[in-house]
């Protein structure tokens, strides 16, 4: 696990919540932003559809966080179909900051200010090692499949 007092504090906010549920990875700080699956991978040297992105989505007027590969879109008709809801639109801005105390680009998929509903990409099991942000655009960590699964005690589903 990476130094803590060396990231940014939302970041270590996150480092908190993994060291809570057990999991031994480092959150790296890249030089350069990383608000993108694109600039993530590239920064990282992984392929784009390893990268975990953390969209939050208003459901039937709810925040929930969906973690999607960043190797396609996620298709709302389907979204709303698998999590059960009758409307999905994307959070504004405001709404992503209040529900996880994060900006947009750096959503991890844990430290919140309470746990939101998680859904994550099926297409995700896929990768030995998926890249998910780490709290800030400039962080990010590695996980595995089932570590994101187990900490965001997410629900897996097809997004697309």
């Amino acid at each position: 696990m990476s130094d803590a007092s060396s990231l940014p504090e939302r970041s270590v906010i996150v480092h908190r919540h993994l060291t809570d549920a057990g999991v031994d990875t480092e959150i790296r700080v890249l030089p350069d932003s990383a608000r993108t699956a694109v600039e993530a991978a590239s920064a990282i040297g992984c392929e784009v559809a390893a990268i975990a992105n953390s969209l939050v989505f208003l459901a039937d007027g709810a925040p929930v966080l969906v973690m999607t590969s960043g190797g396609h879109r996620a298709d709302l008709v389907v979204l709303a179909r698998n999590i059960g809801a009758a409307e999905i639109v994307m959070a504004p801005a405001s709404v992503v900051r209040s529900a996880t105390g994060q900006v947009i680009g750096g959503v991890a998929p844990v430290g919140h200010p309470a746990a939101l509903r998680t859904f994550v990409d099926e297409d995700l099991q896929r990768f030995d090692v998926i890249w998910a942000a780490a709290g800030h655009p400039h962080t990010v960590m590695p996980l595995t499949f089932d570590e994101l699964r187990r900490i965001t005690d997410g629900q897996v589903i097809a997004v697309v």
